[in-house]
């Protein structure tokens, strides 16, 4: 698998970039890990900002409001009771929920893989030699994605981020920057284009690449 290369101004290189197999080239694609993968992310995410009130937080219905008999109603004894107006809520949100969702990690890297390889498949992705806006400014982020031909919704991968690039791509529309080693499902499947700079590829190649048994069970150990 090939991506179109490009130098750092955004000129064209005739040879383009070999791309990881390991990485690039998963084969077939587990649709159910890849929606898995997607809706963890989203879960770990999610703000647990939703509280509703139960009866006993609801202000007032200390009175009982009729005598317990002799009225031909039926019984209560306050009126913050789930059923009546103005009440608790008797089964809402408290606040309290856990909404997080573990994956393991070998999981989540085969996802990440699957998702880069369909990115791959469908031309998504260029590489460029170095992401070094020279004044950084965003009108230069700007011009040089559409040299590169990054339309839409794109995710540039840098092997490092600092606040000159923080500064070049703040403002750019529809631009999503992310460090090499924490790429996500959610981004990459998000994206329309995806720009890395060749430093970026070769962390990504060393994270997601097949390793030797040996290495692996020694990560494993630590």
């Amino acid at each position: 698998m090939d991506a179109l290369t490009y130098t750092k101004t955004g000129t064209k290189v005739a040879t383009a970039t070999k791309l990881d197999t390991a990485v690039f080239t998963v084969v077939p694609t587990n649709h159910e890990l890849l929606k898995l993968a997607y809706t963890t992310y989203l879960a770990n995410g999610r703000e647990n900002l939703a509280i509703t009130k139960t009866r006993g937080l609801v202000r007032g219905g200390g009175k009982k409001p009729w005598q317990q008999k002799g009225t031909g109603r039926a019984r209560v004894g306050s009126s913050r009771v789930p059923n009546w107006r103005g009440g608790g809520i008797a089964f809402g949100p408290t606040g309290q929920e856990n909404y997080s969702m573990r994956l393991p990690v070998k999981a989540k890297r085969l996802a990440l893989r699957q998702a880069l390889s369909l990115a791959a498949a469908d031309k998504k992705i260029r590489v460029i030699e170095a992401f070094e806006p020279k004044d950084a400014k965003v009108s230069q982020t700007v011009d040089l994605l559409q040299k590169l031909d990054a339309k839409g919704n794109v995710l540039l991968v840098v092997s490092e981020k600092n606040e000159h690039i923080e500064r070049a791509t703040r403002n750019v529309p529809s631009l999503t920057i992310s460090h090499a080693n924490y790429l996500n499902v959610f981004t990459v499947l998000n994206a329309d284009a995806i720009v890395l700079t060749k430093p970026a590829l070769d962390m990504v190649s060393a994270w997601l690449g097949v390793v030797p048994k040996a290495a692996a069970a020694e990560g494993d150990k630590s």
